[in-house]
């Protein structure tokens, strides 16, 4: 059997090849990128002719992908954790609407907030739309699960959500591979009627996924995902899920804990398995990574006269990533963190490439709007958001995906005159365009700069849909022409790019600059692989 040296991402996508798969939709979004670029380089994927492309945001992804699993082909999802908020709308609804081929949704956690605006944990998002859940604990059961997802999708015909976190998405280990499927041919589905959620058909389709809920729950159990790991210490019953397993079996080397386990990997939660632990433990301690998920639930399944120990209580820290040392002194053992990292370096912020055009963009924007004072630059989630930072310290907002838009035009709205919206050219397709449109509508006087490096850079660098299109959209979403300006960042052309940001920030209506030069980090790359070639 081959094995493999798989990120958690890596091998999430070799398992969805291996089982058949004929797309992949996604945006790119730290922790889940890595799944969508395994796949574009892979050969299985070319020459299987698999869907391998970028969507212009989740939504898009999650849409297209509900097509082709209608059209009775496999189909992956791949999404940060508030990239599933921007696909919500069409995520739970494919809970009502069913799945045809198997549809499964990677959404991927980041605790602690490495490279996200918020801590959020994608099983509310499964409770809520009454989806089942995997939650993979390793790499091998992370490639394992997705063929069990598929399989588990086209049998209850449901899309099937794949929860993970940054540490399995970003550690690497041995995968073992099994045979390749081959892809489905295809079908339409048995019921023509099954995706159009009309309310008469909607409330129908959804007493039917209310009732699949104890099947879906027996099967966690049969399939041995959820799993009941006796011990003979019975003063404490512990609950895992997902890679908080790790850190419990980390605490003992010899992977033999006294205590009885039950490792959640399936939810709807095992009700069973966890009445099981309640009888033969007064006390239970949850260890989970993300919120307190299965914990708050407990409160409402098990008895008065139980003690729940996790995250609610103080045993384990409310915010951030779960680690060994944190489940170590849960249990009363010995800490392994070690003594402080000395401080040889001084700490330093992150900030923007040497060489960045982003840099030049904001250098003249300060010195254009100095005159009216601080605090009115929204800006938006890119490379571009370090702004924030000395010795820029040239933006006011960092929200969401697509606000620094409408911010300034609700900021104008309150009076706020002139206001300046910064945003990327690959935010800007995935969620800036409609923005605009509100402020072209409203004739709301802000000017907008899209910040065009012709790529999406924060991620890595990947294909942006705005590359050679942003005029075109600016202009049909009914800026003036003479309000839209293309404009090279450079230190020698600063006071050119001063003088048209003055002159916009004066008019009372809709401005578009767009500052355009490739991305430092993406032309090294191009330079180097050119060079390399001859």
């Amino acid at each position: 059997m081959q094995k493999l040296m798989l990120l958690g991402d890596e091998a999430i996508a070799q398992g969805a090849l291996d089982a058949g798969l004929s797309g992949v939709y996604a945006y790119p979004g730290t922790p889940s990128t890595e799944i969508t670029e395994y796949i574009q380089k892979s050969k299985q994927a070319i020459e299987g002719n698999v869907h391998r492309t970028w969507s212009a945001n989740e939504k898009t992804a999650m849409e297209a992908a509900i097509g082709m699993s209608y059209a009775g082909k496999r189909a992956l999802v791949c999404m940060k954790h508030v990239g599933l908020n921007v696909a919500a709308d069409a995520f739970i609804n494919s809970a009502i609407t069913g799945a045809n081929g198997g549809l499964v949704i990677v959404g991927a956690d980041d605790p602690s907030m490495h490279s996200s605006q918020n801590e959020q944990d994608s099983r509310f998002y499964g409770k809520f739309s009454f989806m089942p859940i995997l939650e993979p604990s390793n790499q091998q059961e992370a490639y394992d699960l997705i063929f069990y997802a598929f399989e588990l999708s086209e049998k209850m015909n449901v899309p099937v959500l794949f929860r993970i976190t940054t540490r399995l998405a970003h550690s690497r280990a041995a995968v073992a591979r099994r045979d390749s499927m081959v892809q489905k041919k295809g079908c339409l589905p048995k019921n023509l009627r099954q995706y159009v959620l009309l309310p008469a058909i909607a409330r129908k389709q959804y007493t039917e996924l209310l009732e699949k809920q104890p099947q879906l729950e027996q099967m966690g159990i049969d399939s041995g995902n959820n799993r009941y790991i006796d011990g003979n210490d019975k003063h404490l019953g512990i609950i895992t899920t997902g890679i908080a397993y790790n850190y419990l079996l980390e605490n003992y080397p010899d992977r033999k804990i006294p205590h009885p386990v039950l490792k959640i990997t399936q939810y709807p939660v095992p009700i069973k398995l966890i009445e099981k632990l309640a009888t033969e433990c007064k006390t239970i301690m949850c260890l989970e990574e993300g919120f307190p998920f299965v914990e708050e639930q407990l409160k409402g399944y098990l008895s008065k006269g139980l003690t729940i120990k996790g995250r609610l209580d103080g045993t384990l820290p409310r915010t951030g990533e779960l680690n060994p040392n944190h489940v170590a002194a849960a249990l009363g053992l010995q800490n392994t963190l070690g003594s402080p990292i000395p401080a040889i370096v001084k700490g330093r912020p992150p900030k923007l490439c040497d060489g960045c055009p982003h840099t030049d963009s904001y250098i003249a924007l300060n010195e254009a709007i100095a005159s009216y004072g601080k605090g009115r630059v929204f800006a938006d989630i890119g490379c571009y958001t370090l702004a924030a930072l000395p010795p820029l310290e040239a933006i006011n907002s960092c929200v969401d995906m697509g606000a620094s838009i409408t911010m300034a035009k609700g900021a104008a709205d309150a009076g706020i005159v002139p206001a300046v919206a910064v945003i990327g050219d690959s935010t800007f397709t995935h969620s800036g365009m409609t923005a605009l449109l509100d402020a072209i509508i409203d004739k709301s006087p802000i000017t907008v700069l899209i910040l065009d490096n012709a790529t999406t850079g924060m991620t890595g660098g990947q294909a942006s849909h705005a590359l050679g299109r942003l005029e075109q959209i600016v202009l049909g979403l009914g800026v003036e022409p003479e309000h839209l300006h293309v404009v090279k960042p450079l230190r020698k052309n600063h006071d050119e790019m001063v003088k048209i940001y003055k002159k916009e920030l004066e008019y009372q209506g809709v401005s578009v600059i767009i500052p355009r030069r490739e991305c430092i980090q993406t032309l090294n790359k191009r330079m180097r692989a050119k060079f390399a070639t001859k």
